[in-house]
């Protein structure tokens, strides 16, 4: 099989820097693309700004033949996603590839969580993500073709304990992929969601001792295939972790339908409403949202 290339291509990476963007960079740089590495290079908790991390993975690229620039604009702000954007538009003249990978982690109990932490992380992985996508998904359309790679995190799918703002900021960047995977379609636009999981700076505080191997390595590929002309979905969540790549998927029982209802009535059908033996599936493209009232509708006009 012939490699798969990105010759041609000009693709940002937030947070590309370090850990999986830097991975992310490195590989789609490997392969031909123009690459605009963004990072700030604060700290964890996303203070701070250092040019260093997105000035090393520079070099490297450059040192391996690539070509690429460096950017240390906040996604954090509406300003600073348009200025990386307009950096990949102001060098290469174009963007084909946006991959938001950007983040930060602050944690706390939900019942002590700050009001300025929760904003803290939802600005970058949440708001950051609209921040860029923003800009660049008119330019994207207006050119016919594009490629948005999102990041989710299974706390964002299933939540987890400390992390009330991360996963809110997690299970949001999903909405907003969907309705570009939507609005894109006729453009030749596709959008989709990573589900990594690796062993990188972000799991800092967290027994890893008794993992797999977790590294980066393992998500870049998957995230190269998202972003490649040849990708065939969108409006999908793709998972990988631990070499593992699946699919994660919104699904829903069939339910029950009565035409009224009492709270009683409720609890005593529970068991059925809740009977996920045959569980329904409306993909988001081309119409998920129509085929989920289409399907409730329907079934109250065949019991009418």
């Amino acid at each position: 099989m012939a490699d798969l290339r990105f010759d041609g291509r000009v693709a940002v990476v937030t947070g590309g820097g370090r850990g999986l963007g830097r991975a992310y960079a490195l590989l789609l740089a490997s392969r031909g693309a123009r690459v605009v590495v963004n990072d700030p290079g604060g700290n964890l908790n996303g203070g701070g700004t250092d040019a260093t991390p997105a000035d090393d993975v520079v070099h490297e690229i450059a040192a391996a033949g690539g070509e690429a620039i460096a950017s240390i604009d906040s996604v954090a702000t509406p300003d600073g996603g348009k200025a990386i954007i307009d950096t990949a538009l102001d060098r290469f003249g174009r963007i084909d590839i946006l991959i938001h990978n950007a983040g930060n982690v602050r944690r706390a109990p939900l019942r002590d969580m700050s009001y300025e932490d929760f904003e803290a992380v939802v600005d970058v992985h949440l708001r950051g993500a609209f921040h860029v996508v923003r800009p660049a998904f008119p330019v994207m359309c207006d050119a016919g073709y594009g490629r948005i790679v999102l990041t989710s995190s299974i706390g964002g799918l299933y939540g987890n304990h400390g992390v009330a703002n991360y996963a809110v900021a997690k299970a949001g960047v999903i909405g907003l992929s969907n309705v570009a995977a939507m609005e894109g379609l006729e453009h030749g636009v596709k959008s989709n969601v990573i589900v990594p999981a690796a062993v990188t700076r972000m799991a800092e505080g967290i027994d890893t001792s008794a993992y797999p191997p977790m590294g980066p390595e393992l998500v870049a590929p998957v995230v190269g295939w998202l972003a490649h002309e040849t990708c065939s979905v969108t409006g999908e969540m793709l998972i990988a972790l631990a070499g593992r790549v699946a699919t994660a998927t919104v699904a829903e029982t069939p339910g029950v339908y009565r035409s009224s209802w009492s709270i009683e009535e409720v609890g005593e059908n529970m068991s059925a409403i809740r009977d996920d033996t045959q569980p329904l599936v409306f993909p988001v493209v081309p119409d998920g949202h129509g085929d989920h009232i289409r399907y409730s509708f329907a079934m109250a006009t065949q019991n009418v």
